[in-house]
């Protein structure tokens, strides 16, 4: 039997040729038919070792990608919070700055209405002087 006990399957080689050459195969060419057999069977098949070390570097793998990913994750945190931060401060003084708009905005239209005041009341008395003559134009005209 070409059988080696480490290896992934267990193939009886004995049976393999004793059924090949009651066949019509001869003794030779079955032992060749047989080893090439066990050959192909060992070189195509995983063992419980190659499973194992796939087991454990998939398992570094995930594991590296985990860190990797905590990482990248804490990455983000930091910058996201810095972002926000720096929006809050921007957002601020923008406020600040429409709060002096406001307020100048404000001054000007308090200017203007004032002077619109005066205006009017200039006028006022303008008109109330005309009125006045007008009226003692009219009283003087009148017999």
């Amino acid at each position: 039997m070409l059988m080696n006990a480490s290896e992934a399957i267990n193939f009886d080689t004995h049976k393999f040729v004793k059924h090949l050459t009651e066949n019509g195969f001869t003794e030779q060419q079955a032992e060749v038919l047989a080893e090439e057999q066990v050959n192909l069977l060992n070189s195509n098949l995983a063992t419980k070792a190659n499973i194992e070390s796939l087991r454990q570097e998939t398992n570094a793998n995930i594991e590296s990608l985990r860190q990797e990913t905590n990482a990248n994750i804490q990455s983000l945190r930091q910058e996201t919070n810095a972002n926000i931060q720096s929006l809050r401060q921007e957002t601020k003084a923008n406020i600040q700055s429409l709060r002096q708009e406001t307020k100048a905005n404000i001054a000007d239209l308090k200017a203007y209405v004032e002077e619109s005041k005066a205006d009017l009341l200039k006028w006022m008395f303008i008109a109330l002087a005309a009125q006045g003559s007008l009226i003692v134009a009219l009283i003087k005209l009148i017999p």
